[in-house]
């Protein structure tokens, strides 16, 4: 009797050690970091961005989905939650805090080679997932139109394209619509150095409605 008992405990052992495994999402994948610049900022799920907590930015995981980043070069790893979108630099799968990044020793290196697993997930994510195509910067949101119009002139004279109002019920949003992936570090690059550092990225195919 013991012996079976202790067979159906190995069994059931086993099998919640499986129903709560992580998942692997990609390996040997480039892991980038981000810190001082950006903090403070809003994230494009709209929390503030905080070097020192365990978040990460990623293009196509659903915020709030949990990671473990493994580094393959040390075996290290750290568990993040998504809250952001990017890295935007090619050959990048995804960008974690400084916080994120030191806890797997890749600071003096800036980049590491990594492996993503799937440790909770907010909705059912598909490994075969694509990038979204699209995107939108969203640099200001103004109770009065006239406000908004002033601000997207600034921009436009700055040398900006693409730069649309897209309008809810009581707000009117300046945006440039409508970036390919490779292109959107180059123009939020650009905003920086030409002042403009309050924006948030997006996801274009979220966005139901646009009022140009």
């Amino acid at each position: 009797m013991r012996t079976v008992k202790s067979i159906l405990s190995v069994l059931l052992l086993t099998m919640c050690t499986c129903a709560f495994a992580d998942t692997l999402y990609k390996s040997s994948v480039v892991a980038s970091y981000y810190a001082d610049k950006y903090n403070g900022r809003k994230t494009s799920s709209g929390e503030i961005f905080n070097m020192n907590a365990y978040t990460a930015a990623h293009k196509t995981l659903p915020f709030n989905t949990v990671v473990r980043v493994t580094n393959l070069d040390n075996g290290k790893s750290v568990q993040v939650r998504i809250n952001d979108r990017g890295p935007f630099v090619a050959g990048r799968e995804i960008d974690l805090s400084k916080a994120a990044a030191s806890k797997i020793d890749m600071i003096k290196t800036g980049t590491a080679n990594v492996r993503l697993d799937i440790v909770s997930s907010a909705k059912e994510i598909s490994v075969y997932e694509t990038t979204t195509e699209k995107w939108d910067i969203q640099l200001g949101a103004f109770s009065q139109r006239a406000n908004a119009s002033s601000f997207a002139k600034r921009l436009m004279n700055a040398g900006f394209e693409n730069v649309v109002f897209q309008k809810t019920d009581s707000l009117t949003k300046v945006v440039i619509k409508d970036i390919d992936t490779e292109k959107v570090q180059d123009i939020l690059d650009n905003l920086e150095a030409k002042g403009f550092t309050d924006y948030f990225v997006r996801e274009r195919a979220r966005i139901k409605k646009s009022s140009h």
